[in-house]
């Protein structure tokens, strides 16, 4: 990609019209990770309702979300008739954790964690982003000190992709507003002060007061709180 394209495209405002842009002007493989929270479903919208073909949703099933992310996923694939491709972790991998930790082994310690995260997730994620020259996400700069520093596109390092953040300056506000305003499924334990949802078993709901990501991985240090699938 060239400097004027990456600058043309990082000046685009609105998503959809950086999406269509994006997808109009690139070639090579373009893939779009939803984990079906309310900030990758402004995506879908733009993604599916525009019909555009040459960019790939997938989603990776660690085996441990809650019903109603299933839930939004199929009502997803019902309203906009779009294919998602799943990524589920290694069988034997996650046996071999399994057996020698236990099933919750991640509540022991912050590496059996991260060590379940990269089975569950960084490694069907690094199956699903192979080959791609874009990788677009749901990522906004208010969820977390750590993406305060994020551009809207940018070169990712440890995947060897350019990572294109539309919603990056976006408040919540602004997501939940064009969902209502779009008719967008979401997830409903939104509704129930979860905000950022991912396994069951490392997600509660945010009290008030709370930062964004305290729900996450709750029982451990509060400074940084990534499961290694955003560096």
């Amino acid at each position: 990609m060239n400097s004027n394209f990456l600058n043309q495209l990082s000046q685009i405002e609105n998503p959809e019209e950086g999406l269509r842009f994006l997808s109009e002007n690139t070639e090579g493989k373009i893939v779009f990770s939803t984990s079906f929270g309310i900030e990758d479903q402004v995506i879908s919208h733009g993604v599916f309702g525009q019909k555009l073909k040459n960019i790939e949703a997938f989603t990776l099933d660690t085996g441990r979300l809650f019903p109603e992310t299933y839930a939004v996923w199929d009502k997803t694939l019902l309203q906009y008739n779009q294919p998602i491709r799943v990524y589920y972790p290694d069988t034997d991998e996650l046996e071999t954790y399994v057996n020698k930790n236990g099933i919750n082994g991640f509540y022991n310690s912050v590496e059996l964690r991260k060590e379940c995260c990269h089975i569950r997730k960084v490694i069907p994620l690094q199956k699903a982003v192979k080959g791609a020259k874009v990788w677009i996400t749901g990522l906004r700069a208010q969820q977390s000190d750590n993406r305060n520093n994020l551009e809207i596109i940018q070169w990712d390092e440890q995947y060897q992709l350019y990572k294109y953040n539309p919603l990056l300056h976006w408040s919540t506000d602004d997501v939940v507003h064009y969902l209502k305003r779009n008719g967008v499924p979401y997830n409903t334990l939104h509704d129930q002060n979860f905000i950022s949802i991912g396994c069951a078993p490392c997600t509660r709901a945010v009290k008030k007061g709370e930062d964004f990501r305290a729900g996450r991985w709750w029982w451990e240090d509060q400074s940084k709180k990534e499961c290694g699938l955003h560096q």
